[in-house]
């Protein structure tokens, strides 16, 4: 872990984190102030960013790789809610405003690089420009409904129907994907998709 300014890739993040969905439209002036605030850190492939059940919480922003926000019962059966891509965010404010442990863990799907800050920090920051906390509860709020449709989806298609679903809501994911975590996060084998994708049954939606 280290900050922005003493990293020897500092341009290059610099550049990442201004094309990030919600740090993009602040100024060079806030740009500049959060950068002196952020630390960042790189995980290999399974390496956890939170742990389900703790009460620290942090703000990513992903600037390189794949992470999944998991969530495990007592029993250790794990369900992926969601997978994130850079130029996104991954975050526990939800939980951190109810004062409750977070309830899922984030962990890197391939190597992955982020900037990070405390959330009480973040929540400081962002409370000084209204536009920016504007557009991050609008991100806060999509991410809680994309996690809910994925929820039915589960429920309410057949194995098929939730890969083409995929397909066609995520197909810049689906070849960086290892088989293995796609089919867990659709809640079906890697044989089943195997067998799907020879059968035909899936289809690459047309650009």
């Amino acid at each position: 872990m280290t900050t922005i300014a003493n990293h020897p890739e500092r341009n290059i993040i610099r550049v990442q984190l201004r094309q990030n969905m919600v740090l993009k439209a602040l100024g060079e002036t806030d740009l500049t102030a959060l950068e002196a605030q952020l630390s960042i850190v790189d995980r290999q492939k399974g390496e956890f960013l939170l742990h389900q059940g703790v009460k620290e919480m942090e703000q990513y922003f992903l600037l390189d790789g794949i992470l999944k926000r998991v969530v495990a019962n007592p029993k250790g059966k794990r369900m992926i809610l969601r997978f994130t891509e850079p130029r996104d965010m991954e975050t526990s404010y939800a939980a951190w405003r109810l004062q409750t442990p977070t309830p899922y863990s984030i962990v890197a799907v391939t190597k992955a690089r982020v900037a990070k800050l405390a959330l009480p920090q973040w929540v400081e920051f962002m409370e000084k420009i209204p536009p920016l906390k504007a557009s991050f509860n609008y991100e806060v709020m999509s991410l809680m409904s994309e996690i809910m449709a994925h929820t039915i989806t589960l429920h309410l298609l057949d194995a098929p129907g939730r890969v083409q679903r995929f397909l066609r809501k995520h197909p810049e994911l689906v070849d960086k994907l290892p088989q293995k975590e796609l089919a867990s996060y659709l809640n079906i084998s890697s044989e089943t998709l195997s067998r799907l994708k020879q059968a035909g049954k899936i289809h690459r939606p047309a650009m």
